[in-house]
């Protein structure tokens, strides 16, 4: 139990990467305050069945991509649960289309999202920590996107590039308060969000390709989440910890030749 007595924020919390993280927290003891958009659909569900499994955890609907978002959930976990020790950020969502066709709102949507909305809930947490004379974890879910180029893709890739740069800025300038901040790139994940785009046939021929020979589980960044967030990886701040099965060497290796 690494995390046992800590008190955990993560956003994105309903599903996907973020439900992966917030699992994995308690799990390994924290109790957690899952957080999600207004009128979220999977909230409560989420909440429910990760508390019957013995977590203790809380639900908190709120837009994190706002100020006034952000100053919700810190007041809340705060009033509910007496602290904060650690924040999981899984700031952002994509929008697919290619460069000539992508409609602005949209991509300024995007950089709001992680870049704005990874800056309000981190600068609040980061203040409550600093205040309370208390050390700390900040870890943002960034994206192996943010350094390999990626059609249709330019928007996202763009705000994880500039996240990641933050996240280091920002290690920098807590290193004295031992605030350790850091970032996990996700490769290609097994998520709710992948297959609204494709089927099993598709996800499973594509995880194929990869030097792993399978796409990644929530799970898996939760398990990164849960290193990045304990005494563990206190030597460890401004790092972009890649976890994606080795998607960013999959043109490196040497392909066979084909046999007649």
């Amino acid at each position: 139990m690494k995390l046992d007595g800590k008190i955990a924020i993560v956003t994105g919390a309903a599903r996907g990467i973020g439900l992966g993280c917030a699992s994995e927290l308690a799990r390994a003891g924290a109790t957690v305050v899952l957080v999600d958009r207004p009128g979220s659909e999977e909230l409560g569900s989420t909440v429910s069945a990760l508390s019957q499994t013995g977590a203790r955890c809380h639900g908190i609907e709120a837009d994190t991509f706002s100020r006034e978002g952000a100053e919700k959930v810190v007041a809340e976990t705060i009033a509910t649960f007496g602290d904060i020790d650690i924040l999981v950020s899984v700031p952002a969502y994509n929008r697919r289309e290619s460069f000539l066709d992508y409609d602005p709102e949209v991509f300024e949507g995007i950089l709001q999202s992680a870049l704005l909305g990874g800056f309000h809930l981190s600068q609040l947490v980061a203040r409550h920590l600093v205040a309370r004379e208390k050390p700390g974890k900040i870890t943002f879910i960034s994206s192996v996107l943010a350094r390999i180029p990626n059609a249709r893709c330019v928007a996202y890739s763009a705000a994880k590039a500039a996240l990641n740069s933050m996240m280091q800025t920002m290690a920098v300038e807590l290193c004295d308060h031992h605030i350790n901040v850091n970032a996990i790139e996700p490769g290609w994940i097994d998520t709710p969000g992948e297959r609204q785009h494709y089927n099993d046939e598709t996800m499973a021929a594509e995880g194929r390709k990869l030097p792993w020979g399978r796409l990644g589980l929530p799970e898996e960044i939760g398990h990164a989440a849960v290193y990045l967030s304990s005494s563990d990886a206190d030597y460890v701040t401004g790092t972009i910890l890649p976890v994606d099965g080795g998607y960013r060497l999959k043109h490196c290796r040497e392909i066979p030749e084909e046999t007649a």
